[in-house]
């Protein structure tokens, strides 16, 4: 049987300060199309990201590769990463408060656990791992309230967006475990945004017209944060714990950019979310602590033989 992919301490520690770096970029997001297009937005977050990383992989001494068929794999995994799923999300920031896309970003836990199941042998499924990701859709389902689903106005499309996105998400982790987990992290995260950077800038010229540098300092300090720490940095430390801790594991750190995401909305931008918005999100970790599964492991020593264990 092939052995299955669990956390680390390195690894966790690695995915718990991805989360906090990843809660932040909400905010800045919602901050910069106060200015800007969406595309405009995306396009500057992985331009400015893909040349920081280049530089840090040259200082690290390493060669960007110059096989068609890797840079092929960079060029979907771009799409797959970053191109789409930053455009859903920041289309859903322009109709949603940043906290409920936060809280609907958490299901990318439960997609990339049912995608990475169904293409990868050592991250199968368990009874388990299905009851929370039913816990885990309830919670997504909740979040979004079904009669918001029933109108489909703009409300509503923009929460589906944002719910498209963490397929684009769970089916990037997959690619990216399969096609570049051989790589070092900075190279594939700098082939990965250097693909996406090639996509949007001529997106946003095309969608937005040619963008002006003469913006706020707010909008220039938010479109940094987004791009150098949210984004490059972040996409180091995401191949990494990628490489140790496999798809479905890395996912998990959605349940904890949510709680980061949904203060910095309610303390800056003074959002505040429907009691809907929260039972989903308590569904949804509930579901995500299922997954992972240390309670339910600590709770059956003390009551008896093992649960569910994967």
């Amino acid at each position: 049987m092939i052995a299955q992919r669990t956390l680390s301490g390195p690894a966790w520690t690695r995915l718990v300060l991805l989360s906090a770096i990843w809660g932040g970029v909400f905010l800045s997001v919602r901050i910069a199309l106060g200015e800007l297009g969406f595309v405009t937005v995306v396009a500057h977050r992985v331009f400015w990201a893909a040349l920081v990383l280049l530089v840090f992989v040259r200082v690290r001494g390493h060669r960007m590769p110059r096989d068609p068929r890797l840079w092929g794999a960079f060029a979907v995994m771009g799409l797959l990463n970053n191109a789409l799923p930053f455009a859903l999300q920041a289309w859903g920031q322009l109709h949603i408060p940043s906290g409920l896309v936060a809280i609907l970003n958490a299901g990318t836990a439960i997609t990339g656990m049912l995608v990475a199941a169904a293409f990868l042998p050592d991250e199968r499924l368990t009874a388990r791992r299905l009851l929370g990701a039913a816990l885990g859709l309830v919670g997504v389902a909740t979040a979004i309230g079904l009669g918001n689903l029933a109108s489909l106005d703009l409300r509503s499309l923009a929460q589906l967006a944002v719910v498209g996105s963490t397929f684009c998400y769970a089916f990037a982790g997959v690619w990216g475990r399969t096609r570049l987990s051989d790589l070092p992290g900075e190279v594939a995260a700098a082939g990965m945004l250097t693909a996406s950077a090639a996509m949007l800038v001529p997106a946003a010229i095309l969608v937005d017209g040619v963008p002006s540098l003469a913006l706020e300092p707010r909008t220039w300090i938010a479109l940094l944060h987004a791009s150098i720490v949210a984004t490059a940095g972040a996409y180091v430390l995401y191949y990494s714990v990628l490489r140790l801790a496999g798809s479905a594991n890395l996912m998990l750190c959605t349940l904890m950019v949510a709680p980061v995401a949904i203060l910095l909305g309610a303390v800056v931008l003074g959002e505040r979310l429907r009691p809907e918005a929260w039972a989903g999100f308590a569904l949804l970790a509930a579901g995500l602590l299922v997954i992972d599964g240390r309670a339910l492991r600590g709770w059956s020593r003390r009551r008896g033989p093992d649960i569910g264990a994967p």
